[in-house]
């Protein structure tokens, strides 16, 4: 390939994994997903660490990021013995169900925080002066609890080809 079309690749490479880093990769894990995209050829780390100039340490650990990820899997050739990636193809599908699992996660954790503290209030609120401001902060942070419940599950039914 001649060097004007390294530098279009390269200028894809970084533009596409611009993207990718608004899903919250890092850049390196985001430069390889676009690289392996773009190739669209199962690649070696050797073959990731030549095109990427980075190490094949910092590769093994990248990749091994996007498979936890469900962005690349592992795949076998024919008389090749070093382990072959390849990225998942169905980009849309593999990106906003990335995103949304982390906004349910996300909301899931701070409902648990919030259902806690809700205990916490209840079983420790002092002064029986005060008990309307009480029964009224309970109320509203069952609305809360209720508001995050409901994030939950849109961002459920938002999820691209569930099952």
């Amino acid at each position: 390939m001649n060097t004007n079309n390294e530098t279009l690749k390269d200028d894809l490479i970084s533009a596409f994994s611009k993207t990718i880093e608004m899903f919250g990769l890092s850049t390196l894990e985001s430069r390889l997903f676009a690289y392996l995209y773009l190739t669209n050829q199962p690649q070696t780390l050797d073959e990731m660490s030549e095109a990427l100039g980075k190490s094949k340490t910092a590769m093994s650990t990248s990749i091994r990021s996007l498979s936890n990820l469900n962005l690349v899997s592992q795949v076998w050739k024919k008389g090749v013995r070093k382990d072959l990636y390849i990225a998942n193809s169905q980009l849309f599908k593999v990106f906003v169900n990335f995103y949304i699992r982390k906004w349910v996660d996300k909301t899931a954790r701070q409902k648990e925080t919030l259902e806690e503290l809700k205990d916490i209030t209840d079983d420790n609120w002092t002064g029986t002066d005060d008990e309307e401001e009480r029964a009224q902060i309970l109320n509203r942070v069952d609305e809360i609890i209720d508001f995050h419940s409901s994030i939950e599950s849109a961002f459920n039914e938002l999820r691209v080809g569930k099952k």
